[in-house]
């Protein structure tokens, strides 16, 4: 933009406006509008109305019935509520978060063009706060993943959704954060959350966050009450990645080893004695019986130290080693038994649908 020239200024100088005369100066005079500018805004209307022209009409309204959670009298109703989802294919699966759909015993779906149809829970993954639901219905447009990887703090982000019922609301914002990470309803840590101040409203859940190009590059899931403009979604790498799991089996195949424990210090001397790079690990407090752990010589006590030689300095660097691809695999373990240090090796076995150890 250009600077009018009625200022005067330099580096680390602060520009001083230069008064005409006498008269207190109009926000006409001290900044004229020019040309530009008005190109400028006009690109960037263009490019939000363009982008949500590719992308909006693949996103829906979600409502769910749920029972009551103590139903007292035979004429109670369910329990409704509501969020947001988005269409990936044109066979009609929708991308949405788990805590929308969770314990639904009843889905449907509201289009974009006020059609309404029932939908069916296809997979749900507390751990990631993602579910999969789908809907049959011909004629359907559907959106595409982007590449979260690719993502820079602030480029335009534009939140689309349903906030209290009010279906095809678009917000705009940038990006504000990378790399951030929260924790789902089920206490496991959801890395790499995208951070947006694209304002989100309770509905928004579930929606898409899209980039200029109308690609998501996220789906809404979080927002700090207190605050404004802090705002989360799970990053579209990730929700591809568990999309695509669900839609196969229904679930997300993810690694176990049967133990359960705190994050706890490591004593110094034992730390500089063995050269631990970590000042914490993880204190075992229990053991799965028959779990990868029981029979890789676990025993309750141990602290889990390493991982395939990446150190571990709590649960939560546990839970993101543990990913699919280590399943069946044997590998190193290393443990601190007393001052003792061993290595160990285990092969972590498939997570159990519901299991009691993380």
């Amino acid at each position: 933009m250009k600077i009018p020239k009625i200022y005067q200024g330099g580096r680390g100088v602060r520009a001083t406006p230069i008064l005409l005369d006498s008269a207190p100066p109009s926000s006409d005079v001290l900044f004229p509008p020019t040309l530009e500018d008005e190109e400028l805004l006009d690109a960037y209307s263009q490019t939000i109305t363009s982008a949500v022209a590719r992308a909006g009409q693949a996103v829906v309204n979600i409502r769910v019935g749920r029972p009551p959670a103590e139903q007292r009298h035979a004429h109670e109703r369910a329990q409704e509520s509501g969020g947001s989802g988005f269409i990936v294919a044109p066979d009609g699966y929708i991308v949405t978060n788990s805590h929308v759909v969770h314990g639904a015993h009843r889905i449907e779906v509201t289009l974009a063009d006020a059609r309404t149809f029932p939908a069916q829970l296809i997979g749900d993954d507390p751990e990631s706060d993602l579910a999969v639901i789908r809907i049959h219905a011909p004629g359907l447009s559907f959106t595409r993943f982007g590449d979260s990887r690719k993502l820079r703090v602030g480029q335009i982000a534009i939140a689309i959704g349903s906030p209290f019922g009010f279906q095809q609301t678009v917000t705009a914002g940038v990006v504000s954060a990378l790399g951030r990470s929260m924790r789902a309803q089920s206490g496991r840590l959801i890395d790499n959350i995208v951070q947006t101040d694209a304002a989100l409203n309770p509905g928004n859940s579930g929606g898409p966050l899209v980039n200029s190009r109308g690609e998501v590059i996220g789906v809404n899931t979080a927002i700090i009450l207190p605050a404004q403009g802090i705002c989360f979604a799970i990053a579209s790498n990730t929700a591809e990645f568990v999309a695509a799991w669900l839609i196969k089996e229904g679930h997300v195949r993810r690694s176990w080893l049967g133990v359960s424990g705190q994050t706890a210090a490591i004593h110094p001397r034992i730390a500089r004695f063995h050269r631990i790079k970590s000042a914490q690990g993880i204190l075992v407090l229990g053991i799965e019986s028959g779990s990868p752990a029981a029979v890789a010589g676990v025993r309750e006590g141990d602290m889990l130290i390493a991982f395939k030689g990446e150190p571990l300095a709590s649960i939560d660097d546990l839970q993101l080693s543990l990913g699919g691809n280590e399943i069946g695999v044997e590998s190193p373990l290393s443990i601190l038994r007393g001052t003792e240090k061993l290595e160990l090796k285990i092969q972590p076995a498939e997570t159990p649908r519901h299991p009691t150890a993380k």
